[in-house]
């Protein structure tokens, strides 16, 4: 059973979602950690019938926007694996004092598991519309820009805006036109 209040409810619906790490750790600082994340949302639309339309990674946290059927579970499953080879890295890498840091972060009543690298939930909401469909996307792109890491979206290589803008991204995605 799931903690959070928000559900997939339509999957004839893509869903704008994010995940973060715990306690906000910049895991994606390290672009091994970033690569494992991409190569899996990459498997998802390869081999389990997931619709990418946009995405970015930021320090501690990203945001996509994805449809398919089950995606509820598909995303435990994202989440789970990329959980299990980010600890993998860092045991192989004897990066200990991250690994510390993410068994303190360790809810109580996860007893299953010696760490925790994301935070519970993807917070899903329904992208009902076009014109929702593109606050989303723009948000998801300008996310960077915000921030002040880069001046123009397609500069920031951890995201699909280069995809939108023509140019070659980190992975595929399927270009939502109106």
């Amino acid at each position: 059973m799931s903690r959070s209040s928000y559900r997939i409810h339509d999957t004839k619906y893509p869903y704008f979602m994010t995940s973060t790490f715990v306690e906000g750790f910049p895991l994606f600082a390290d672009p091994a950690i970033a690569r494992i994340v991409l190569d899996s949302l990459t498997f998802l639309q390869d081999h389990r019938e997931v619709t990418l339309y946009a995405y970015v990674l930021m320090e501690n946290h990203f945001h996509f926007i994805a449809q398919s059927n089950d995606l509820s579970e598909k995303m435990r499953h994202f989440k789970s694996f990329t959980a299990r080879e980010t600890i993998d890295r860092f045991s192989e890498r004897n990066r200990r004092w991250f690994l510390k840091q993410l068994a303190s972060a360790k809810l109580n009543h996860k007893i299953e598991s010696t760490y925790q690298v994301w935070q519970e939930s993807f917070h899903p909401k329904q992208v009902f519309n076009n014109s929702v469909m593109m606050q989303k996307i723009n948000y998801i792109h300008y996310n960077p820009v915000k921030r002040g890491y880069v001046d123009r979206p397609e500069d920031w290589r951890y995201s699909s805006a280069r995809n939108y803008a023509g140019m070659q991204g980190l992975i595929p995605v399927t270009l939502f036109e109106p």
